[in-house]
C-alpha cells in the first residue's frame, strides 16, 4: 500500500526562518536543506512616516519521491517605529495553491482579519497574543539585550502565517569563529528554543555579527537541518539541488506487518534518537501512551469501534467538540460549494456512523488526482480541483463532517505503509480524521480508503490534532526524526478473528511483555 505524504513541514519550515533576527536592510540568504540547497530568503526593512514595515520572503524547492515542489511564502509586518504591532499580511503559494492572510490591530487590541482564496473574501477576529511582538519589537529587543556572553531573555513573537504568537527562549553564546560558504568570520551565537503549546520545542542557533545582522542560522525540523547563510543576491536566487525529504522523513520498521487493517491493537515501543531528551506523544481515545522509566514510551493503538453514531448534528457544550464543528482557515464547512457536497455524500442518512462512513467513502472517490504536487490546499480549494495528498482527503473530509454537524478534526501523524517511493516497510508522515461519534472521537481515513486499504486502522500514530492550520504541524516537526520504534506487538484477537503466527513477531512480543 502506498500513503501520501503531507508537507505541512514546509509551512512550519517558512513559520521557523521567519523567527531568526530581524534585519534593518534588504538582506539575502541560500536556504540548505541537509545540505543541499533548497532555495533563498529575502529580508527587507523600511521606515517611513512613523511606522516601520519588515518583509521576509522564503522560497523553498523541496522533492517528493522525485516530484518537485516549489513553496513560496511572504510575510510583512506594520508597526510603530516603537514596535507597537499595526498590521500584518501573509500570502502562502503552496504550489498549485495560494492564500493571502491580511490583519489589522486596533486599539483594543483586536485583529480584523481577511483570508483571501479561489477569489473569496472571508472575514473574522481575533485577540491580539498579549505581549507579543511582530519583527520590530523583536528587533528592538535584541538591540536593547546587546550580545554579552551568557545573557538571555525571553519574548512571544506573532507568526503572521500561523496567526499565532510562539513563545521563545533566547540566549546568548561565546564569540567564535564560523564559517559562511568558505569565509570564515567571527560572529556571535545566540541560540532560540521556540515553543508552542503541547507541541514540544525547536531549538535554533543563529550567528550575528557586532550589529546584530544574521549571518547564519541552524535549526532542525521533522529530523531535517535546515541552514540559512547570509550571501549575495546571485548565489541566493541560483539554482538549487532540490533536496529529497520524503526518505529522510520516513521511519523503519523493526518487522513487517502483515494485514494491519485487521489487528485489534498494536502496541509500540519508542526510544529518543541520541541527543533527545524527552519524546510527547499524545494519548487520545485511540492511543494510550505510557511513559516508562528509561524515557522510553509505549504506545498502545486501538481504534474505537461504535456500534451506532447516534443522531446529528451534534447538540452537546463540549468546548472543544463544539470548536469542532466551526468552520476554520483551511477546513471551510460553510462554504456552499461544502455544504453541498457534504449533503450529496450523506444522502438521506441519519445515523452520525453512517453519515461519516458516507463521507469516508465519498472523499476516497471525489478527489481523482492523488497528486503530490499540491503543497497544502484548503477544503475548498480540494473541492474545486479535486486533487491533492493525504492532507487534502483530510481536510476535506473533515469539513464535510462539520457541514453537516459532525464534530470532526484533522490529525496528523505516521502510519505504516507497505511500500512508499522505494521504501518498504515503514512509518511515513500522514494525515487523517477524527470524528465525534457515540461519545468517542473514530478515527476516518479516505486516503488509505482510496487505496482499498480500508481507512483508519491501528497502523497511525497521532502526534496532533486540530482545524488543519499550520501550526498543528509543529506536532509534526518536533517529534518527526526525535525517535525510533525498536519492537512492536501486534494483537488480532478479536470476534472471528483467530491470531496469525508469526516468528518474529512473537518475539517482539516478547521482549515488550518482559519490559
Amino acid at each position: 500500500m502506498k500513503v501520501r505524504h503531507i508537507f505541512g513541514f514546509c509551512l512550519v519550515l517558512a513559520a521557523v526562518c521567519s523567527v531568526s533576527i530581524a534585519q534593518s536592510e534588504e538582506e539575502y540568504f541560500a536556504v540548505f536543506i541537509d545540505g543541499k540547497k533548497a532555495g533563498y530568503a529575502v529580508r527587507n526593512r523600511t521606515a517611513a512616516e512613523g511606522k516601520v514595515t519588515t518583509t521576509e520572503k522564503v522560497n523553498i524547492t523541496l522533492s517528493r519521491t522525485d516530484i518537485p515542489v516549489t513553496m513560496n511564502t511572504s510575510e510583512t509586518s506594520i508597526e510603530t517605529t516603537s514596535g507597537k504591532p499595526l498590521g500584518f499580511e501573509a500570502v502562502q503559494d503552496m504550489s498549485v495553491m495560494s492564500m493571502k492572510v491580511t490583519g489589522t490591530v486596533n486599539q483594543q487590541g483586536m485583529v480584523n482579519l481577511t483570508v483571501a482564496s479561489m477569489g473569496k473574501e472571508e472575514k473574522s477576529t481575533l485577540e491580539w497574543p498579549k505581549g507579543a511582538v511582530m519583527a520590530e519589537g523583536l528587533r528592538l529587543l535584541e538591540l536593547k539585550s546587546g550580545l554579552k556572553e551568557g545573557s538571555s531573555y525571553t519574548v512571544r513573537i506573532f507568526n503572521p502565517s500561523l496567526l499565532d504568537a510562539i513563545d521563545a527562549q533566547v540566549s546568548v553564546g561565546p564569540r567564535q569563529n564560523i564559517d559562511l560558504l568558505g569565509r570564515v568570520v567571527a560572529l556571535t551565537e545566540i541560540k532560540t528554543t521556540i515553543s508552542m503549546p503541547e507541541a514540544g520545542d525547536i531549538v535554533g542557533t543563529d550567528y550575528v555579527d557586532e550589529n546584530l545582522r544574521l549571518q547564519k542560522s541552524l535549526m532542525p525540523v521533522a529530523g531535517l537541518m535546515v541552514e540559512m547563510i547570509a550571501c549575495g543576491k546571485e548565489f541566493a536566487m541560483g539554482g538549487n539541488d532540490v533536496p529529497e525529504i520524503v526518505e529522510k522523513m520516513f521511519i523503519k520498521s523493526p518487522v513487517p506487518l502483515e494485514d494491519v487493517g485487521s489487528a485489534k491493537s498494536i502496541t509500540y515501543h519508542l526510544i529518543a534518537v541520541p541527543g533527545v531528551n524527552s519524546l510527547r506523544i499524545p494519548s487520545n481515545d485511540n492511543q494510550s501512551v505510557r511513559q516508562n522509566s528509561d524515557g522510553s514510551l509505549t504506545v498502545i493503538v486501538e481504534p474505537v469501534k461504535v456500534r451506532s453514531g447516534g443522531r446529528f448534528p451534534y447538540r452537546g457544550s463540549d468546548k472543544a467538540i463544539l470548536e469542532a464543528m466551526q468552520p476554520s482557515r483551511y477546513v471551510q464547512s460553510d462554504r456552499k460549494e461544502i455544504i453541498e457536497l457534504a449533503k450529496l455524500a450523506v444522502g438521506d442518512s441519519k445515523d452520525a456512523l453512517d453519515a461519516a462512513e458516507k463521507i469516508e467513502s465519498f472523499v476516497a472517490g471525489y478527489i481523482e488526482n492523488k497528486s503530490l504536487s499540491v503543497g497544502y490546499a484548503s477544503a475548498a480549494e480540494v473541492a474545486a480541483s479535486r486533487q491533492g495528498d493525504c492532507s487534502e482527503f483530510a481536510v476535506l473530509t473533515a469539513a464535510l463532517c462539520r457541514a453537516v454537524g459532525i464534530p470532526a478534526q484533522v490529525v496528523v501523524g505516521i502510519a505504516y505503509v507497505d511500500e512508499f517511493g522505494g521504501m518498504e516497510n515503514g512509518f511515513g508522515g500522514h494525515a487523517w480524521v477524527q470524528a465525534y461519534i457515540g461519545g468517542k472521537w473514530v478515527g476516518l481515513d479516505a486516503t488509505f480508503k482510496s487505496t482499498g486499504r480500508g481507512g483508519y486502522d491501528a497502523g497511525h500514530i497521532a502526534l496532533a490534532a486540530g482545524n488543519g492550520d499550520p501550526k498543528d504541524f509543529f506536532n509534526l516537526a518536533t517529534t518527526i526524526g526525535q525517535f525510533k520504534i525498536d519492537r512492536i506487538k501486534v494483537d488480532t484477537n478479536s470476534a472471528g478473528m483467530p491470531k496469525k503466527s508469526n516468528t518474529k513477531a512473537d518475539s517482539i512480543e516478547q521482549d515488550i511483555s518482559e519490559n
